[in-house]
């Protein structure tokens, strides 16, 4: 392995961790993060600081209603290193990655609410049309919002980064690195 990366991965995971414990996007393969006994195979579910949640406020996995946006399970972390951005951009791209989490997290809630609406129309002895629609409708506005939050998200980043920066952004949405 490079030392290069191991000094890398070691700084983004406390120190403490090593390749051989990895848990990022290998989690199904080892069962989770570092250390032995620490449940699964060789890991833990993230209790100092890495394996069970993101490098975003509030510590969950970044995925919500469609997967994890982005396309990789920390998308922060992923950015700042391709893209070799600095504390500030960082920082940023926190805050915009918190609010479209949110959005998501939202627009996963309206589509649950609109999955037991269409439940509860078709329970009765006549179908109400009427209503149909209204949950279609309603299930479109929720999936326009979520689509305008990340269009907005785009143009933050875009507006954080510098040429070459973006000039990476636009070669990992290319080649698929990374989804949208």
């Amino acid at each position: 392995m490079h030392p290069a990366f191991v000094a890398w991965w070691r700084a983004g995971r406390g120190g403490s961790c090593g390749p051989e414990g990895w848990s990022g996007d290998r989690r199904a393969w080892f069962g989770g993060g570092c250390g032995p006994g620490r449940g699964g195979r060789h890991g833990h579910g993230g209790g100092h600081g890495h394996g069970g949640g993101d490098d975003l406020p509030g510590g969950s996995d970044f995925d919500g209603a469609g997967g994890g946006n982005f396309g990789v399970r920390r998308p922060l972390r992923f950015l700042a290193h391709r893209l070799e951005l600095d504390d500030g951009q960082i920082a940023e791209l926190a805050t915009i990655l918190d609010e479209l989490k949110i959005e998501r997290a939202q627009a996963a809630v309206d589509h649950r609410r609109s999955t037991s609406a269409f439940a509860d129309a078709v329970l009765g002895d006549k179908i109400d049309d009427t209503r149909l629609d209204e949950i279609r409708a309603d299930r479109v506005k929720s999936a326009e919002r979520l689509q305008a939050s990340v269009v907005r998200a785009i143009g933050r980043i875009h507006a954080i980064l510098s040429a070459e920066q973006r000039k990476k952004l636009a070669y990992l949405l290319r080649t698929g690195a990374l989804a949208i």
